[in-house]
């Protein structure tokens, strides 16, 4: 039998939520973070292989509110994590505790910490700097935050136990008719420009006009391959239009191609919708002779696309579904005051009726004798 005692709390926890205090502590602080950060570097490029690449987006549309390095570090480290958070915010936020013997996944944390510092005092009218009498600048102590980072734990679900988690109830789309077509409702708001349904070119599924500021959904289409579609049509009007020519002057076709496919794997893999026939062959050649920097830059516009698209199709669903749920449990209407009129009218004639028919069996009881008193 498993051994589902807490774990030993990491002496990481025990530290307040802030703090690092000490030199010794912020200079620790900071070789773990380069360290990990030597990994990342390292590591990046191979992401870029086709399977690698599959992998790490699998990851990024579960954990698509993390930053590019963290999304990275838990796909290293555990690439079939489903849903991570810290010690703590397990126990307090979930009812959740960790399992004893549990390794951590390692993440860097924002750790500031703050310096007092002479700082000359400026006049809120001018904006200008103070003097004093004798013409030196005035100064003023004041605290000063300084940006720091540490290497913090996060643990998968399944390194957890306790209270079962709440689900979404959205992430089965593709078998319910319903839920499909309030999804597709949901991309048109999301989309920057309209979406149309119609016939398209050849064996084009859709495509984005940005002279005629608009997207065409090839029409009868399966709901899974419509929504893929529409998916990468709005990337390509987020990431591609006009407005960013200038920054994307030295992307190439297959670039472009791959950023929109790649938010669009993302997008459909979060909400559970197949896309297995999707191919990363083409990423190795795509990532070959590029340098560090510019791999991170399209990982981060398709992490930040991604990642808008997905928090804003939930709230969107989240808000149909509640609208249905208030459907469902809405009190009948009280029906018009004419009616009940006439339903007020309809049963004080029947109650009439009711006391004729006593009245009358009484008369008869009488008559026979029976009932009456002698």
């Amino acid at each position: 039998m498993p051994d589902n005692k807490e774990d030993k709390i990491p002496e990481e926890f025990k530290k307040e939520d802030n703090g690092i205090y000490s030199k010794e502590d912020r200079e620790k602080a900071r070789d773990d973070v380069k360290s990990l950060l030597s990994k990342l570097e390292d590591g990046l490029k191979a992401v870029f292989d086709s399977d690698n690449y599959k992998n790490y987006l699998n990851t990024m549309s579960k954990f698509h509110n993390y930053s590019i390095n963290n999304t990275l570090l838990i796909n290293q480290q555990k690439p079939d994590a489903t849903l991570v958070a810290g010690f703590n915010s397990w126990a307090h936020n979930f009812e959740r505790h960790v399992k004893k013997g549990e390794k951590g996944i390692k993440i860097i944390a924002p750790a500031p910490y703050y310096i007092k510092k002479e700082k000359q005092v400026i006049d809120p009218k001018t904006g200008e700097g103070v003097l004093n009498p004798d013409g030196t600048p005035k100064m003023a102590e004041v605290e000063v935050k300084i940006p720091a980072f540490k290497v913090s734990y996060v643990y998968d679900v399944s390194q957890t136990y306790g209270k079962d988690l709440p689900t979404l109830g959205v992430s089965e789309l593709t078998s319910d008719v319903d839920k499909a077509k309030d999804f597709i409702n949901s991309l048109k708001k999301v989309s920057p420009v309209p979406v149309e349904f119609g016939k398209t070119k050849g064996d084009s599924k859709g495509f984005y006009s940005p002279d005629q500021g608009k997207i065409v959904v090839k029409e009868g289409m399966s709901e899974a391959q419509t929504i893929k579609t529409m998916v990468h049509e709005i990337s390509h009007a987020k990431l591609h239009n006009p407005e960013k020519a200038k920054e994307n002057a030295k992307k190439t076709k297959g670039t472009i191609e791959m950023e929109a496919e790649s938010v669009a794997y993302i997008v459909c893999q979060h909400f559970g919708i197949d896309t297995s026939d999707y191919s990363f062959g083409y990423i190795a050649g795509w990532s070959e002779g590029k340098g560090i920097e510019e791999l991170k830059e399209s990982m981060q516009s398709i992490r930040d696309t991604a990642g808008e698209m997905i928090n804003r199709v939930e709230g969107d669903l989240r808000n149909v579904e509640r609208e249905a749920q208030k459907e469902v449990k809405a009190p009948e209407k009280e029906p018009p005051k004419e009616e009940r009129k006439s339903l007020k009218a309809k049963l004080t004639e029947k109650k009439k009726e009711v006391a004729k028919k006593k009245d009358e069996k009484k008369q008869v009881l009488n008559k026979d004798g029976k009932g009456a008193r002698e």
